[in-house]
């Protein structure tokens, strides 16, 4: 057999094993994002839109959600694209996060970083033009 042919035939069998590996993957995140979509479920679709999932209609793959008191929407199942998850960070006001460096202290009257400076130069004074033909 040719060399050249069972490399090539070992790069498909790898590629093709890691197009199902990812694919199936996929597919187990899919399947738990969409058992986290029930009543009740906060969420946020496609274009942004935050609220809260009151009813799902798995028949016509329609879903009805609160976005405000009293404003309820209808609308397709797939354009739900996560449920919201509350946030809250672990940070403690009270105690300082970080220390100041002071030797390396910007010095006044320096730009900070980030800021434009634009260079103050004087524009030469124009030379009066000599006119042809008078």
């Amino acid at each position: 057999m040719d060399p050249i042919l069972i490399v090539v035939a070992v790069a498909l069998a790898v590629f093709v094993f890691f197009q199902f590996r990812s694919s199936r993957k996929r597919a187990k995140e899919t399947a738990a994002r969409q058992a986290a979509i029930l009543p009740g479920a906060e969420i946020m679709t496609n274009y942004g839109l935050y609220g809260t999932i009151l009813s799902i209609d798995d028949d016509t793959n329609v879903a009805l959600i609160e976005t405000t008191p009293g404003t309820v929407l209808k609308i397709h199942r797939q354009t739900i694209l996560k449920v919201v998850e509350d946030e809250t960070p672990d940070v403690v006001a009270d105690e300082p996060t970080a220390q100041l460096n002071q030797d390396s202290a910007i010095v006044s009257g320096e730009p900070e970083f980030g800021e434009r400076v634009e260079p103050e130069e004087k524009k030469p004074a124009r030379k009066p033009t000599k006119k042809t033909g008078e």
